[in-house]
């Protein structure tokens, strides 16, 4: 009965440092596959994360501005639109006469 226990708390205690060397292989493997990805990332010349929200921000401004520009070509659009249809409402369009015939 002594033996058993004792053999338990020594496969406890294998399994209890196998999951340890189990945790560092698998930190050890994280850090090499992440330096390596970062080592292809900078061959690549991808932007930075500060270049892409800068490059966000301008086109936001862009966006705006064009929306405010469409907005005020749309006013002054209707306001010629109008302006001619007023004019023409209050006086009719001149017609061409034929001559009496004889």
């Amino acid at each position: 009965m002594q033996s058993e226990k004792t053999l338990l708390d020594d496969l406890a205690r294998l399994a209890t440092g196998a999951f340890g060397a189990l945790g560092d292989v698998k930190e050890e493997v994280e850090a090499r596959v992440r330096a390596q990805l970062e080592r292809i990332l900078s061959r690549m010349n991808l932007p930075t994360r500060d270049e892409l929200d800068a490059v966000k921000e301008l086109a936001a401004a862009a966006r705006a501005e064009a929306d405010d520009l469409r907005k005020r070509l749309d006013a002054l659009e209707g306001k010629k639109g109008s302006s001619a249809r007023s004019g023409s409402e209050s006086k009719p369009a001149p017609t061409r006469r034929r001559p009496a015939s004889r």
